[in-house]
């Protein structure tokens, strides 16, 4: 393995995405491996001493320790950036890790960021108590409107991040648009794509200049792992990252990312899956005497429904709904379902539900989780590929 091996990438050029999922990033070694073997080992020999200078000076040739990258995490980086159409890719051991490394590298005491008021709640939290105390200064926005996005912009803004759609409210964001901000102003846009995964929404294709994922999610599929990626669209700064990638050491071991790389190879398979049943049971929600509201981008009455037409493939396979009851009604729900999962994550094969007033968000107050489009009776309902007509028969019998 090590330099030995090659990424046999040329006869997928062209192809369609299902192929590119199954066939994208693998090395070929020596022994011809259909599958790639993990490769459990911390350390990397060298051939002679000019082998050794020549990996230490250049990353594509070899292997030194895995803290600086193993076969297994360069080939999930290989096939990522190739479904984002990224210049590059870099894993992380989890997705807020990805984050947080967003802020290690590319922003310094006294710089600005704007990110979206809507937003998974780490990623609020690593900047309001952490990063604050290092001279980083922030604004939240709505970032569903461009209006809100330019009027935050600082002399001193470096960095414009959102999610769309956001995680829990599922409010939708113009990539393209942001993008066009954050450059005006000398700035970079990074868009956390969680929720849709390559498949339905790539937006380096949009103008963003990275992408993150919380490989957790869709592209592991399996909620047995957890991981994050940031795809870049630069390839100068992918490779300037480098230093600082293995320096933070929240880097990927072998396992992690041979487990995610075999859940990517049936991505399109289970989102596709799962998102038929979201798009059902969204309309069966719509039509409940209980709830209040639907927010899921595959409904027309969603009011960032055609934007997501134009961005995106799909809606995916996570609602949120609002329950007439409030808190209480929330807390009954979760007590009375049987088939669906109290659990917090999303985009594995089961379907999860979960409560952010009384689990995710229970550390904001009232006022906060409206602000950031978190009410007390949201539920957030992340789809699996269950038969639909059972997942809808739990709901009928939960929501009283």
């Amino acid at each position: 393995m090590g330099d030995g091996g090659r990424h046999d990438n040329d006869k997928l050029k062209g192809a369609g995405f299902s192929t590119r999922q199954v066939h994208s990033g693998h090395i070929q070694d020596e022994l011809g491996s259909v599958m790639p073997p993990v490769y459990q080992t911390s350390i990397y020999s060298f051939r002679d001493s000019e082998h050794g200078a020549e990996v230490i000076r250049e990353r594509e040739a070899g292997y030194v320790y895995a803290r600086w990258g193993s076969p297994n995490s360069r080939m999930l980086e290989a096939a990522l950036a190739d479904l984002h159409s990224g210049a590059g890719a870099w894993t992380f051991s989890t997705g807020i890790a990805a984050v947080n490394f967003i802020y290690f590298a590319l922003l310094r005491a006294g710089d600005h960021i704007i990110c979206a008021e809507s937003l998974y709640a780490p990623t609020r939290y690593s900047l309001e108590l952490y990063w604050s105390r290092f001279g980083v200064e922030f604004s939240f926005v709505d970032a569903t409107s461009l209006d809100a996005v330019a009027a935050a912009v600082r002399p001193n803004t470096r960095h414009i991040h959102i999610e769309t759609p956001a995680n829990p409210a599922l409010r939708v964001s113009d990539i393209a648009g942001c993008a066009q901000i954050a450059h005006d102003a000398g700035a970079r846009l990074s868009v956390d794509n969680t929720f849709m995964s390559p498949l339905l929404q790539r937006p380096l294709e949009l103008g963003a200049d990275i992408v993150m994922e919380s490989l957790t999610k869709f592209v592991n599929g399996h909620s047995d792992v957890v991981g994050g990626a940031l795809v870049l669209a630069d390839k100068e700064l992918c490779d300037s990252l480098y230093k600082p990638w293995y320096t933070l050491g929240a880097t990927m071991d072998p396992h992690q990312a041979w487990l995610i790389q075999r859940g990517l190879k049936t991505l399109k398979l289970r989102v596709l899956a799962a998102q038929e049943n979201a798009q059902a049971i969204a309309q069966y929600l719509a039509a409940h005497s209980a709830v209040s509201a639907v927010h899921f981008p595959g409904l027309p009455s969603h009011p960032q429904y055609e934007l997501h037409q134009r961005q995106a493939s799909g809606p995916g396979a996570c609602i949120s709904f609002e329950l007439k009851g409030g808190l209480a009604a929330g807390r009954a729900l979760m007590d009375r379902v049987q088939l669906c999962t109290r659990a917090v994550s999303l985009g594995g094969i089961e379907t999860l539900i979960s409560h952010p007033a009384s689990m995710t968000h229970v550390g904001l107050s009232s006022e906060e989780r409206a602000q950031a489009g978190v009410p007390d009776g949201l539920i957030r309902f992340a789809v699996g590929i269950e038969d639909s007509a059972d997942i809808i028969a739990d709901l009928e019998q939960a929501l009283v």
